[in-house]
């Protein structure tokens, strides 16, 4: 829950040395738009916890797991692009972040970790709850320090110029997790001690100001001329060519990629979390249903791209991924604000490192006009069109609930305020396969950068602090059971959490393994649970609908509540797989009509 202790006025005003180092952090942190900090109880951690609360702009969100809170963190960051602050005390606490700092740094998440630390004679002693933090996450954070105890002897603008720095490191490309490991000594509460801690003029200037002490201009990433003429000239005009749309922040970012595949004339695949799945409108030819699509052999074959332009980060699709393989197009060209390698399957002929917006205003002005649409792109709009009404036939048919159904059904309900939270394994594939074309709602998100199923429930949490409005979480049954604590964060923002119970890990059922003696019970592991008596042990009203009807009812009742709503659909797992090849053969024999 959000709490507030009185403020003080001003960062100066502290008591000893330690609070007056830990005013100044939160306080230059909040300068820098770092407003919301995801706290888990404890000792070490006591002045971090008191200065963030005692701040009037600050936003402290109280979670008892620790890893829970770092995935509120992370979701927050997801949603504004700004990092929120994870504080947490000494030891095992700060171990429980560590799979949502994987989770960040792979997928370019800003995120800000305050972990406090004994002091360095307490260190490598079997002093209690004392462990090595320093570098504890190793490479998966984009910066990392190791705060000394406060100490007169060091001059308090250092704390002030690290702040910046982390906020300057976890948000400039490629964004990340940034680590500031603070070590204290006794006192730990906001005691006055005999000394008053001395101010230098430095800080005490800055303390009468309201801007960061050292300001650092937003970074820009643009190609040079030289590359986007290349690249220019080696998509020209009359490739079969490909735009495919993976992750994108931003509004902007996705109307720019639309331009882009104007321009070109090229079909664009959007993926879940491009902005475009889901809520595109223009004159882009979108192919949201690219993935069922290319279940077709014959239509794989007959649309062999070769020119394909990546734009963003990853996307969920392993068909189109195998599909951008196997063509191996003359011209494979990434395009995203990052150094790093999105190539997992060695195809890729340009990277072009830029912000997207740079990028595509910059390389239109080295393309030519608009092209002429063309039987290549009408092919693929077409092929589009007869899915989608396979898609659209199973929901509105179907007797019974299927997940695709749940999928289809979700997005065609879900109001235009509702940001969506996939789950990893079958319920981002499901979206990403079956939800309805684009038309209203929120944007969707994702942890696709490790892609496991930990924190869901906190992320979707975090997402709803960081863009300040309600969301939509569709999960499996295995990976509510381990988020479950996290659904106490629910109290103070509008989740409805979708959670389709299929007994266990219903996605080993479409893998290889199930044909082998141990799939039952080592990777179906069902649980056998209900989560009606979860709900009510976290006070959320509850749901169970049993038809197609009923479910869309439950939940459009549950959108127009104030608060969170559980709304649990049980399916079986093998009925769920033929459901799924029952669906996949009707896009196939649509696709393959004129094909």
């Amino acid at each position: 829950m959000p709490v507030r202790l009185v403020s003080s006025t001003s960062p100066l005003d502290a008591p000893n040395i330690t609070y007056l180092w830990t005013h100044l952090l939160i306080e230059e942190l909040v300068r820098n738009d770092v407003r919301t900090f995801f706290v888990a109880p404890g000792s070490r951690s006591t002045p971090l916890t008191v200065a963030a609360a005692r701040h009037p702009e600050a936003e402290v969100v109280l979670h008892v797991d620790e890893r829970g809170g770092a995935f509120a963190a992370l979701g927050a960051g997801r949603a504004s692009r700004r990092p929120a602050a994870w504080i947490t005390t000494s030891g095992t606490a700060v171990a429980n972040g560590l799979p949502a700092v994987v989770e960040a740094s792979m997928d370019g998440v800003p995120l800000l970790l305050l972990t406090a630390d004994r002091p360095p004679e307490l260190r490598d002693t079997g002093a209690n709850q004392a462990i090595d933090q320093v570098k504890l996450f190793g490479e998966y954070v984009r910066w990392h320090v190791d705060l000394p105890p406060p100490t007169e002897d060091i001059d308090p603008a250092y704390v002030l110029t690290t702040a910046d720095q982390a906020v300057h490191r976890a948000t400039r490309a490629p964004a990340g997790p940034v680590h500031l490991n603070c070590g204290f000594r006794k006192p730990l509460e906001p005691v006055a001690t005999d000394d008053a801690p001395s101010v230098p003029p430095a800080v005490q200037d800055w303390a009468e100001q309201e801007r960061p002490f050292t300001q650092y201009p937003p970074t820009t990433s643009q190609p040079p001329d030289a590359a986007l003429d290349a690249l220019a000239q080696d998509l020209n005009d009359g490739r079969r060519g490909l735009v495919v749309a993976g992750r994108l922040d931003t509004d902007a970012e996705a109307a720019a990629v639309q331009r882009l595949a104007v321009r070109l004339g090229w079909p664009l695949v959007p993926d879940l979390t491009s902005r475009l799945r889901l809520t595109a409108q223009g004159p882009a030819a979108l192919v949201p249903y690219a993935d069922l699509m290319l279940d077709s052999s014959a239509f794989r074959e007959a649309y062999r791209p070769d020119a394909v332009l990546r734009v963003g980060g990853r996307f969920v699709s392993k068909r189109l991924r195998h599909f951008l393989r196997d063509s191996a197009p003359d011209v494979h060209a990434v395009v995203r604000p990052d150094p790093g390698r999105l190539d997992p399957d060695h195809r890729a002929t340009h990277h072009v490192e830029s912000g997207i917006e740079p990028f595509v205003e910059r390389f239109l002005a080295f393309t030519g006009a608009m092209a002429e649409p063309s039987s290549w792109r009408t092919g693929w709009i077409e092929a589009n069109d007869r899915a989608a009404t396979a898609v659209q036939a199973h929901a509105r048919d179907t007797s019974t609930l299927t997940e695709p159904f749940v999928a289809t059904a979700l997005t065609e309900e879900r109001p235009e305020a509702h940001a969506l939270v996939a789950a990893s394994s079958m319920p981002v594939r499901d979206l990403n396969r079956h939800a309805a074309e684009p038309g209203s709602g929120g944007a969707a998100y994702a942890n696709r950068g490790a892609s496991g199923i930990d924190g869901t429930v906190a992320t979707a949490a975090g997402v709803a602090t960081g863009r300040g409005g309600p969301v939509t979480l569709l999960i499996g049954d295995l990976a509510l059971w381990h988020d479950l604590n996290s659904l106490a964060l629910l109290d103070d923002r509008p989740v409805v959490v979708v959670v389709v119970n299929n007994d266990g890990g219903g996605i080993f059922h479409f893998l290889p393994i199930r044909s082998h003696d141990e799939f039952a019970p080592y990777f179906t592991t069902p649980q056998g649970r209900s989560f009606e008596s979860a709900a009510a042990t976290f006070g959320l009203p509850y749901a169970q609908p049993t038809t197609p009807a009923a479910f869309r009812a439950a939940y459009r009742e549950a959108c127009d509540r104030s608060g969170s709503t559980l709304i649990e659909v049980r399916t079986e797992r093998e009925a769920n797989r033929e459901v799924h090849e029952q669906l996949e053969d009707a896009v196939r024999t649509a696709v393959e009509t004129d094909s």
